[in-house]
């Protein structure tokens, strides 16, 4: 599988209440059991306006059909090639 970024435009979504974040990750999770495995959600990462989801799938029409089974929209796909972090430094 894959790894991959994806940008959501999402006015308001970092002052949601935990209960509103609560709702959006188990629809999150239906659509995600609707793919069969086609695609995994790792994390997301909550901004003012946006979210940025990493997620593991097959390919990015995978990614994309999530998007469409759940509501929420996409404005950037990134396929992530190589991850690093302070220890790949030595």
């Amino acid at each position: 599988m894959k790894r991959y970024m994806i940008e959501r435009e999402l006015p308001g979504v970092g002052s949601m209440k935990p209960e509103q974040l609560k709702e959006t990750a188990i629809t999150s999770n239906k659509a995600l059991a609707q793919l069969n495995g086609r695609a995994q959600w790792i994390e997301s990462f909550v901004a003012d306006n946006k979210t940025f989801c990493i997620y593991l799938a097959e390919d990015e029409a995978a990614v994309r059909e999530h998007a469409e089974l759940s509501g929420f929209p996409v404005s950037k796909v990134t396929e992530l090639r190589i991850i690093i972090d302070p220890t790949t430094g030595g």
